[in-house]
């Protein structure tokens, strides 16, 4: 009998700590009127190390997780997070998967793609004071040094955790 877990639970789970990190972050940064997003860094593992279906199925049910504590259509971030997987899941015959400064520009490419597709669902359903751009752009710098330094760190977790699953998936 084998007793080893699917990758794609594991991978859920690396999803699940980073998604409460980054809340309590969010939380904390309030007081500033900082609003930090590391979609990116949420499907660029699964992309790069789940089959395709495995890891659509990871960042979609993370990005539904995250939409049911957001003020957000639900299902935005779901549809969002699965744009951003099915753009790396493309990159990924042409990086070098395994190396942590491919995983960390893949993720940055990611977020900021993510950051914009989420920045246009959300103007067409929540209304913006005049300052709004200035805003996001401040969002968006914060998110993506963040990214920066949290990348390595948490894609080595997600490695750690696919370990005992046989680690990558053959496609």
């Amino acid at each position: 009998m084998n007793h080893r877990l699917h990758p794609a639970v594991l991978l859920l789970l690396g999803n699940i700590i980073l998604v409460t990190m980054v809340a309590q972050a969010n939380h904390y940064l309030a007081a500033w009127q900082l609003h930090l997003w590391l979609g990116g860094l949420l499907v660029t593992p699964a992309a790069l190390s789940a089959r395709h279906r495995a890891g659509a199925a990871v960042v979609f049910l993370t990005g539904l997780a995250m939409d049911a504590t957001s003020p957000v259509a639900f299902g935005t971030q779901a549809l969002v997070l699965l744009a951003g997987h099915a753009l790396v899941y493309t990159w990924r015959d042409r990086l070098a998967r395994s190396e942590a400064t491919a995983q960390a520009m893949a993720a940055l490419t990611a977020n900021l793609v993510t950051f914009l597709l989420l920045a246009v669902a959300e103007s067409f359903t929540a209304p913006r004071p005049g300052g709004a751009l200035g805003r996001l752009l401040a969002d968006l710098v914060a998110s993506q040094l963040v990214l920066a330094l949290v990348a390595p760190w948490f894609c080595a977790l997600q490695a750690r955790l696919l370990a005992p699953a046989g680690g990558r998936d053959a496609n």
